[in-house]
């Protein structure tokens, strides 16, 4: 087969997978680019504009920085968490005998229960009248009283940093598990003849061996982050105050409940340059941090 057929061929087994990416993908992000230039509304029409979306997302509207500021500080406080508790449990079961491997199923297990159906558990376990998280906590002696955790912002931050750990951990844990059964068994044991305990091997073989594991898990977090939008809808509404205003959050509130269809899509966009700025900037020290 000469190379000219061979690239037709190829042409065309890419062809339905192009062909979807065209239609699902660039039209609609197109359509949304165009839309951004203009005052089209929910309800139709709409005309021309310019930059005047733009100018107003830069001049006039402080509740989406504040809504931004909100999502980055939920991202600073549970990636981490998401990364250290998810690589602890992974080390912890990373071995395959039966026990841990059950272990690692029930720990998984919350990953397969849609966003909207856990936030919704967790919004009733932290409810003040019926729920058990309170309860548990004043049985335990950890709190004095019943705390109303959706009336401060801080609190209710908390309880959805609580009920999307207790979701996705399992997730991370997966594939560090998989990235730490990877390593060579030779090279354990022989870091164990050499005397390594087990801390060092941690430190000296585990990490550095995982980091690229590390530093991908670190991106799809942040980035899931960065878009959180059914567990604030769910358990806090945005309030109190709108102190819990995710980035998302607002592009919804301002498309679909004030109908501003045109702003709204502007305001996505900016929301899309500034998670791909943030995920090139990862992807690039990843490449210089990650072993070769």
């Amino acid at each position: 087969m000469n190379l000219g057929r061979r690239n037709l061929l190829g042409l065309a087994y890419m062809a339905p997978a192009l062909l979807f990416v065209a239609v699902f993908v660039l039209y609609p992000f197109g359509q949304l680019i165009y839309t951004s230039f203009t005052d089209a509304s929910l309800l139709g029409g709409g005309k021309w504009v310019g930059a005047a979306n733009y100018v107003r997302i830069f001049t006039g509207d402080p509740q989406f920085w504040k809504a931004l500021w909100f999502t980055l500080k939920y991202t600073v406080i549970i990636t981490p968490v998401l990364m250290g508790l998810g690589y602890a449990l992974a080390l912890l079961t990373a071995q395959n005998d039966r026990v841990l491997q059950f272990a690692r199923g029930v720990i998984f297990m919350p990953v397969v229960i849609g966003l909207g159906t856990s936030s919704l558990l967790w919004f009733w376990l932290f409810d003040q009248q019926v729920g058990l998280f309170d309860k548990a906590l004043v049985d335990l002696h950890i709190a004095n009283s019943m705390i109303v955790w959706f009336t401060n912002a801080d609190w209710a931050l908390w309880a959805v940093i609580i009920s999307v750990t207790w979701k996705v951990v399992g997730f991370g844990m997966i594939l560090f598990v998989a990235a730490i059964q990877s390593i060579s068994r030779e090279v354990v044991e022989a870091s164990q003849i050499d005397g390594a305990g087990y801390w060092q091997r941690v430190s000296m073989i585990y990490a550095p061996l995982t980091l690229r594991t590390v530093l991908l898990v670190t991106l799809i977090s942040a980035i899931g982050s960065m878009l959180a939008f059914e567990q604030l809808y769910i358990m806090t509404g945005g309030g109190p105050r709108g102190l819990t205003f995710t980035s998302v959050y607002w592009i919804y509130q301002s498309a679909f409940i004030k109908f501003q269809l045109g702003y709204g899509s502007a305001l996505a966009i900016v929301l899309t340059a500034i998670i791909t700025i943030a995920a090139a900037i990862q992807i690039f020290l990843t490449s210089r941090s990650a072993p070769q």
